[in-house]
């Protein structure tokens, strides 16, 4: 539902979009940085809990766990709000003038302010990326309701390709619930209808589960994680089926020209592992945005192909 607002406006909205922009990404910094840790801690405190529930140790053991349990629970917690962010080198906290995404870094000069350790470019990266993404975004819905859900998408995928990019993860914690809203987003056929967006999600999943294991099967390793599988379920599941042929071709081919240029570049021999959720990442915001334009230019390449 498109909502009326006046032209004269304009630079207005698209200011109060690149400042959302800006603040979004700095969050979004912190979620990259801080999830996989949250879910690592999750998965240790399972891991402990499960290894005393079956007794695989002694009583000087659980009396030392116990101890170090108490310990534990003393610990500062650990999540997306708590502790204070922290210089990595020195500990400083940060302060609310040292946080303002992107001016505080060109302020700093790309230093902290306390030991003067060079703050990493990923940063004000993914700050920088996040408004212009956003503001692209805004161009092409306008003032609407589908605006709210497309920068919702951009987000979610922004904050997935960095941790896939550093942690070969893709966390459920972002993945599913962006699938299911999907899915709610085309109750109403907003970006495609619900019975494509249902089949969109069997088959992206499908389809990848397929490779999977053909790979396996082949050569006796895993090409790609079941994160990837679900990223392309969701993306099935915001644009229906009729995407998935392009999604999984521009992903592929984004992959293979980055791969091969880290070979080139020797950033990487070829037994390197590469993440492969940004491509998807990549390949699914091209679909919002392009998605129409990107399956016409497909349909009349494999037309020509069999003419």
């Amino acid at each position: 539902m498109d909502i009326y607002f006046d032209p004269e406006f304009l630079f207005f909205w698209q200011a109060a979009v690149v400042v959302l922009g800006l603040i979004v990404g700095s969050f979004l910094n912190v979620v990259i940085y801080r999830l996989p840790i949250m879910l690592e801690l999750a998965w240790q405190a399972e891991a402990r809990y499960v290894l005393d529930q079956q007794g695989q140790r002694d009583q000087e053991d659980q009396e030392g766990r116990r101890g170090q349990d108490k310990e534990d629970a003393q610990v500062e917690p650990f999540n997306l709000s708590v502790p204070r962010s922290r210089c990595a080198k020195c500990n400083s906290p940060i302060g609310i003038l040292q946080n303002i995404p992107l001016i505080s870094f060109l302020w700093l000069r790309g230093k902290c302010a306390h030991c003067q350790t060079p703050i990493s470019w990923q940063y004000p990266a993914i700050e920088l990326i996040t408004a212009i993404l956003s503001l692209m975004v805004f161009w092409k819905f306008g003032l609407s309701t589908d605006l709210i859900l497309a920068l919702i998408f951009t987000w979610a995928l922004i904050a997935l390709s960095g941790i896939d990019a550093k942690h070969f993860i893709l966390p459920d914690n972002i993945v599913l619930p962006l699938l299911w809203l999907g899915l709610f987003a085309n109750l109403s056929g907003s970006f495609a209808n619900l019975s494509d967006a249902v089949l969109g999600a069997i088959f992206g999943y499908g389809v990848l589960w397929v490779c999977f294991w053909a790979f396996k099967l082949a050569t006796g390793k895993e090409g790609m994680g079941y994160g990837d599988f679900k990223l392309m379920a969701a993306v099935g599941a915001w644009f229906g089926w009729q995407s998935l042929p392009a999604a999984l071709l521009l992903s592929s081919l984004t992959g293979a020209v980055v791969g091969i240029t880290l070979i080139i570049l020797q950033k990487n021999d070829r037994s390197s592992a590469i993440p492969f959720g940004p491509y998807i990442a990549i390949s699914g915001w091209l679909m919002l945005m392009y998605g129409a334009e990107i399956k016409s230019l497909l349909a009349q390449l494999l037309s020509l192909n069999f003419l």
